[in-house]
């Protein structure tokens, strides 16, 4: 992924995606794209075929917003992958030279304020996933939130992961959806390019749902785990932007009040209290 002609590679993954009934085009006959032709969504957005095919080829870089909402509705893209392409299609100023990559900082106060919520799970990650911090209850969910996983690696590549999620396919899609809506602010980033290449190498779903070039913002999800220890948890997780910082984010879970998920959740905290309790002696002496 370098970056050469984001516009192109989008509008090409997104037009694919799109049947021509959807748009209220007839399908017969003989297709060689799997979605659209350019000429159906040129038509359609009311530009000329050569036009389109330029903007496809890299060739003009500076399209009105009005063409590109245009060619957001035939493609029936939502307002956060709208945005997306807009921005695509903005000018980029030429990359200066790129420091040395820096330690990313958790705020110190944060750190306090999740190691003392003993009945909330809570952990920080980077805008590529890379967990920095974590309070203990977080960990006994599952080892992957420990500073130095890369959560989104983890859940594609390790089988206990998998295991754990109950909505596996839900998370990934969302997951490398909102990855690319990370990488729509810096394509170039080597964190970013590392990561893809080797999921894109080790994970056929990931080659899939990469190339689908969907973006999706982080959100608030419900997350249904099923823990090898307490069973069945649903998870409310509300994800909070870190002001100050580059980029991020507060991931807290919690339980519907009253439910079984809450009183699963207590017990998994009383589980993980003694090796709590084993690491602050060790940390002490």
């Amino acid at each position: 992924m370098d970056g050469s002609n984001a516009l192109g590679e989008f509008l090409r993954a997104r037009r694919a995606l799109v049947r021509p009934h959807d748009v209220g085009l007839p399908g017969g006959g003989l297709r060689r794209v799997p979605g659209l032709r350019r000429e159906e969504v040129a038509m359609l957005a009311g530009i000329s075929s050569d036009y389109y095919l330029r903007l496809e080829q890299g060739r003009d870089r500076n399209p009105s917003v009005q063409v590109l909402e245009a060619i957001a509705r035939v493609l029936r893209l939502d307002p956060d992958t709208t945005a997306h392409l807009v921005a695509l299609a903005q000018d980029r100023p030429a990359p200066a030279a790129r420091p040395g990559r820096r330690a990313e900082q958790v705020p110190p106060s944060l750190r306090l304020l999740i190691d003392g919520w003993p009945r909330t799970p809570a952990y920080v990650q980077n805008r590529y996933t890379d967990c920095l911090a974590a309070n203990a209850l977080a960990t006994a969910l599952t080892p992957n939130y420990t500073p130095g996983v890369n959560l989104l690696r983890a859940v594609f590549l390790d089988p206990a992961e998998r295991a754990l999620r109950r909505d596996w396919t839900d998370l990934t899609a969302e997951g490398v959806a909102a990855l690319r809506s990370a990488a729509g602010t810096d394509p170039d980033a080597p964190r970013l390019r590392d990561l893809v290449g080797e999921l894109s190498l080790r994970s056929e779903r990931f080659r899939t749902l990469w190339a689908r070039h969907e973006v999706r913002p982080r959100r608030g999800r419900v997350s249904h785990l099923t823990h090898p220890q307490v069973g069945d948890l649903d998870l409310h997780s509300d994800k909070l932007s870190v002001d100050g910082t580059d980029g991020l984010t507060l991931v807290v879970f919690h339980a519907e009040p009253g439910s079984r998920s809450a009183e699963l959740l207590d017990i998994l905290g009383s589980l993980s209290a003694p090796d709590e309790a084993a690491r602050d002696r060790v940390e002490e002496q």
